[in-house]
């Protein structure tokens, strides 16, 4: 498992401490912040990313926001926590995580009765959410790795290891627990363009973990899945609907409808912070635009010529008739995912 100290987010008391992904693997390196305007420009510049990393990032930004405020009234101090709370949601759209974490950051304000509580009461709130974040997660590794046959070989897209989760990993949690079963275990990994997250920062925690790796660009997938090469394709998510349909890195809905084609079972791996019942269908599930120099440009070098336009939506949403199992803390669910999905909420 990575080590303590690569621990993507850590709550100091007074501060909070990320490891930038943005330099990683080359780098590591650790910022602290103090304000929680420096942790919303880090998650809006994906310093810390993943769904559940970034709820854990929020929760504590609201904590950090909460003791810099001086107000003279219970209804001043949570005037001005609503606008801290804003200024979080607005860094990425997709997550439910993020959202989560801030209505329940927001809840213990309100039942607050003065100040000094409600501040004390949300720094303790925080430490809590990331806590049974990480808890969840390795509750979600253990029973995913049942669905492991030794000798595997799985292909996983994007990040979703310590790196994603403050915890053990969503998709890469499995693995790695499975690996720790001592089963033999091998990982395709997909570049995931345009910011590359699985060749920079998958391979940097697979190599940690010890685990075998092959990295492959994003287009391949479906040349080593037609070959017979994958056992199973196993991925995070940032937004499970009501119904089963999961919103993902760009590329998910791709290696989907591969996988399906090709009789290869295909897994999502989330905690149930992770899912909303509160949409229907991955239609109202929002997507995030992104700049379109991701795409024109890899590390500030551009690759196509001065004017090229460029679309960049940051996920897509596979539909859940093309999922074998969705994973999560409470347990597995590979069918009416309507019926299951609402009676573990």
């Amino acid at each position: 498992m990575i080590k303590v100290n690569d621990q993507p987010i850590e709550w100091l008391g007074d501060k909070v401490r990320i490891l930038d992904q943005t330099r990683l693997p080359h780098e590591e390196v650790y910022l602290e912040f103090e304000s929680y305007q420096d942790i919303a420009s880090a998650i809006s510049e994906l310093k810390i990313r993943g769904a559940p990393a970034i709820g854990v990032a929020g929760a504590y930004a609201v904590a950090l926001g909460a003791l810099g405020v001086e107000a003279k009234s219970r209804d001043e101090f949570l005037k001005r926590l609503r606008g801290i709370s804003q200024t979080i949601v607005n860094t990425r759209p997709t997550a439910k995580n993020l959202f989560l974490a801030i209505e329940r950051m927001q809840g213990v304000a309100e039942a607050g009765k003065d100040v000094e509580q409600i501040k004390k009461a949300l720094v303790d709130k925080a430490v809590k959410i990331h806590a049974e974040e990480a808890e969840a997660i390795r509750k979600l590794s253990q029973l995913g790795a049942e669905l492991i046959k030794d000798g595997f070989a799985i292909l996983t897209h994007c990040n979703a290891g310590p790196l994603a989760t403050t915890g053990y990993g969503t998709a890469l949690g499995v693995i790695k627990y499975a690996r720790e079963q001592g089963k033999k275990v091998k990982v395709f990994v997909t570049e995931t363009r345009p910011l590359l997250q699985g060749a920079r920062l998958t391979t940097w925690e697979l190599k940690k973990a010890g685990i075998p790796f092959t990295l492959i660009t994003d287009s391949m997938a479906g040349y080593f899945i037609n070959r017979g090469e994958i056992d199973c394709v196993m991925v995070g998510a940032d937004r499970i609907a009501a119904n089963g349909d999961t919103a993902n890195k760009i590329g998910t809905y791709t290696l989907a409808v591969l996988a399906r084609e090709n009789g290869v079972p295909f897994y999502v791996a989330a905690p149930t912070t992770t899912l909303d019942p509160t949409l229907a269908s991955g239609d109202e599930i929002p997507i995030e635009q992104r700049s379109p120099e991701e795409v024109t440009h890899i590390q500030g070098v551009s690759l196509a010529p001065d004017g090229t336009q460029a679309a960049n939506p940051a996920f897509d949403v596979t539909p859940h008739r093309y999922l074998t199992a969705i994973i999560t803390e409470k347990g597995i669910i590979q069918e009416l995912y309507s019926e299951r999905l609402k009676g573990i909420e």
